[in-house]
This record gives C-alpha cells, sequence and structure tokens, in this order.
C-alpha cells in the first residue's frame, strides 16, 4: 500500500471512529409521525398535496448536534383522522417505545394541528414514567416559504433531551413555546401563534440558547388512568350551546348511546331551559354531563352537587377526553366529580 493511500485509510477510519463516538454521547431521542401539516407539501389550503416521510423531515431539520434520532412513521394522516381508537393505539406504542429504549431521553410525536391537544392530553394521562412526550406540528406546509415545521421539530428535540421537561408528562411545543398537554388549546385557523394556553401560560420558552421554565417540574411518574384492558373508549359526544337550542341534539345522542356529554355552554356554562331539561332526563338515565364554556377561557366550578359537573379551566374538547378516561374506571358521578375536582 502507498503512504499516500495509507494516510487516507487512517484518515478514514479516524473520522469514522470520531462519529461514531459522537452519537454514542449524544442522547437519544424517538420520533413518532402521525401526518399533518408538518408532513405535507404542495398547496395544502386546495388539497393538492403530497405526504413528506418523517424520516424526510428528520434528516432536514439537521438535528445531529442536538440528539441521535430514530424516526418511524406510525400514521400518515390528518389530525381530523386521529380519534379515540388510535388514541389507545397511540399511548400503547409510546409506551412500549419507552419500555424498549430505556437509553430514550423522550419522544417527539409529530401531529396535526386542529386536533393535537386532545391528542396530547390524552397521552399526559394514560403514560406513565418521567421522560417526557413532546407533541409538535406546524400551520405551514414543509414547502412553504416561512415553514414552522423544521424549528418547531428541532425545538421539540431540544426540550425531549432537556432534564428539566423530566416528570412534566406530555407537553406540546409550537412557535418557541412549551405547554402542558392540559392547558394547550388552539385558537386561531391559520396563524403561527395560535397555540396557547388561555389561563395559564406556556410553560417555557425553548429556542437555540435554552429552555426557559416558569415553573420547577411536578416529577409526576404514574400515569392517571390505566387503559391496559380498554378496547374502546366509551362514547362521550360535546353539544353546543347558543340561543334557542332545543332538547334535539341531546335527545339524539342519548339514543345513540352516549355515556357521557359535555354542554359548551354560555357564559359560565349555561344552557337554554330546554336543553336543561334534556340534561336532567340524561341524568337519570345514567349519562354523565359536565358543563363547559364555548368562549374559549374561563372557569366553570365543578361544584359539589346538582346534575351537571362543571369541568373547571377545561375546554370542551379536554373535558371530554378527560371524560372518557373517567368512564373506564366508573360511571358513578360522586367519583368523577372527584376525578374533574383533582384534575384542576
Amino acid at each position: 500500500m502507498h503512504i499516500r493511500d495509507l494516510r487516507t485509510s487512517l484518515l478514514i477510519a479516524l473520522f469514522t471512529a470520531t462519529i461514531a463516538a459522537a452519537q454514542e454521547t449524544r442522547p437519544l431521542v424517538l420520533v413518532v409521525g402521525t401526518g399533518g401539516t408538518i408532513g405535507s407539501a404542495g398547496d395544502y389550503w386546495t388539497g393538492n398535496t403530497t405526504r413528506v416521510p418523517i424520516a424526510e423531515l428528520v434528516r432536514t431539520a439537521g438535528l445531529d448536534s442536538i440528539a441521535t434520532v430514530e424516526s418511524e412513521q406510525f400514521l400518515n394522516v390528518g389530525s381530523s383522522a386521529i380519534g379515540p381508537a388510535r388514541w389507545l393505539e397511540l399511548s400503547r406504542h409510546l409506551t412500549d417505545l419507552f419500555r424498549t429504549h430505556p437509553e430514550a431521553r423522550g419522544i417527539v410525536v409529530t401531529h396535526g394541528t386542529d386536533t393535537m391537544e386532545e391528542t396530547a392530553y390524552f397521552l399526559d394521562l394514560t403514560i406513565g414514567g418521567d421522560r417526557p412526550v413532546v407533541v409538535t406540528g406546524s400551520m405551514r406546509p414543509s414547502n412553504m416559504v416561512g415553514a414552522d415545521g423544521p424549528a418547531n421539530l428541532t425545538n421539540a428535540v431540544r426540550v425531549a433531551v432537556d432534564t428539566a421537561a423530566r416528570g412534566r408528562g406530555t407537553m406540546v411545543l409550537m412557535d418557541d413555546r412549551l405547554f402542558s398537554a392540559r392547558d394547550v388549546t388552539k385558537t386561531n385557523s391559520t396563524r403561527v401563534e395560535t397555540f396557547q394556553a388561555p389561563e395559564r401560560g406556556p410553560l417555557a420558552i425553548v429556542d437555540p440558547e435554552g429552555s426557559f421554565y416558569r415553573t420547577r417540574s411536578a416529577a409526576r411518574s404514574a400515569a392517571q388512568f390505566d387503559i391496559t384492558d380498554v378496547k374502546e373508549l366509551p362514547r362521550v359526544d360535546v353539544v353546543y350551546s347558543y340561543a334557542g337550542a332545543d332538547s334535539v341534539v341531546i335527545d339524539a345522542l342519548v339514543a345513540a348511546g352516549a355515556k357521557g356529554l359535555v354542554i359548551a355552554g354560555v357564559g359560565r356554562g349555561g344552557m337554554t331551559s330546554s336543553q336543561s331539561a334534556a340534561v336532567r332526563k340524561a341524568s337519570a338515565k345514567g349519562v354523565v354531563v359536565i358543563t363547559s364554556t364555548r368562549t374559549g377561557s374561563g372557569r366553570v366550578p365543578v361544584g359539589t352537587t346538582g346534575n351537571t359537573i362543571g369541568s373547571g379551566d377545561l375546554n370542551p374538547q379536554k373535558a371530554r377526553v378527560l371524560l372518557a378516561l373517567a368512564l373506564t374506571r366508573t360511571n358513578d358521578p360522586v367519583q368523577i366529580r372527584k376525578i374533574f375536582t383533582d384534575n384542576q
């Protein structure tokens, strides 16, 4: 072998060893793709789009300086296609990933934004351990000018490797802000700053300089609900209240087999007299009724008695998630009221 060839071989071996050593020292983060705008390209608002694989999103985001990333495409659908059945599948899958990857620092889930807050809250209530799950997405397709997906994915991975994120459960990272899954909601149909926590604000601001938390970790470890033997979630529907609303929708949902109802009420959970009468009949049949508010923020007191249970500051869609899980444990209104009280 010529001296030049030997030198080249040694340089290649050294470079390979350096890369391998760097990969060993970087923390491992698992990225699970489910689809949504972050995984799309093309004219998104007219429906003329193509799907972008999660592996491609990870590659183009350039995450090597932050973590060793392993990705998988669990789903590749819009978030409107992700509901209770998919929640059960995804929660169990993430729990299995944590079990089979004890070295992983955390998991990032990419998700469409329309129902992101509901999926995130379900995961928060059903995944144990102190390692974080960070749900992220984007408001703009991956090939659009000003696409927010790469920054959101990068910051989500930053959170996943941060030891200060441990014990905080499932969180949502959007637009440089990190939110509790319980508190966050989508407030605008198109703006990148759409995700907010109206009553409590973000947990942290996340940027290239680090993660700046408002509060200390609550150091949670156990899942609040065990879904091991849950084959499907009980039917829970949301009913909107408005001036002149009658009892037809409530009566129809009870007849269709709803086990629980959430009223998106006016003001502090108010409803029309016709709806109130229908709620009393539903309660007498064993249907559990939660009152929330359609206003976008504010509290509806949980209360101590009565036909309905207030949601606190959970919005209607979050109250639906909590009620569905509560009904897997009990249909006793007293116990369900306590569950809502404990989640304030």
